[in-house]
């Protein structure tokens, strides 16, 4: 994705659309930065499956898995209400995204390369 940093809320969708396109078959990490209880990891190196905004239901879905026999299930993280989404460059080596929620809890969904030692 060309454009880097916080994102206007309008193009919430469609960004989040063209990182799924972007990210397709790399392995995730997403990890819960909340203010009062810490930090938590939800899941790691996981298979990315896609990234998502519903503007009706205000939330943003980041669901990784259900794409092999390794990986059957899907999981699903929910980000209710989000304030801001942020997104580092891709052509870092591990790119970053940033959900922040009405209650300033963070969620980083970080992108990783498939690598030797990582496959199915």
């Amino acid at each position: 994705m060309a454009d880097t940093g916080t994102l206007d809320r309008r193009t919430w969708q469609t960004a989040l659309d063209e990182i799924t396109q972007e990210h397709e078959g790399e392995l995730v990490t997403i990890e819960i930065l909340d203010p009062e209880i810490g930090h938590q990891h939800e899941a790691e190196r996981l298979p990315f499956a896609y990234e998502a905004y519903d503007p009706k239901d205000d939330v943003v879905v980041v669901a990784v898995g259900g794409q092999s026999s390794r990986y059957p299930v899907v999981l699903r993280h929910m980000v209710q209400n989000p304030r801001e989404i942020d997104v580092a460059p891709s052509d870092i080596a591990e790119p970053t995204i940033r959900i922040v929620d009405k209650d300033g809890t963070a969620t980083l969904i970080t992108f990783y390369r498939e690598q030797s030692g990582t496959g199915s």
